[in-house]
């Protein structure tokens, strides 16, 4: 999972974060950002923006990594085109 909400909530007393899930395959999808050992994954994954949740902040306990601004811009893009704003 990688964590979307912004950071003020994810500092607030607010008990979840809003998540997109990382899968191993990707499937050609504009809503999808390809990630990999370069963000500290450990194999070439796919953010998947399509599959948002909302997940208690409480089951976030490992950091892994993250993305550089090039993917943080895509992944904003794609959430745009996800979400339809």
């Amino acid at each position: 999972m990688i964590v979307v909400s912004r950071q003020g909530l994810v500092d607030s007393r607010f008990p979840t974060a809003v998540c997109a899930p990382v899968f191993t395959r990707g499937h050609g999808l504009e809503t999808e950002v390809s990630v990999g050992p370069e963000e500290g994954l450990k194999h070439p994954s796919w953010i998947a923006s399509d599959g948002l949740v909302s997940i208690p902040k409480s089951r976030l306990t490992d950091f892994v990594g993250s993305l550089s601004p090039q993917k943080l811009s895509r992944l904003s893009q794609a959430l745009r085109i996800a979400l339809d704003l």
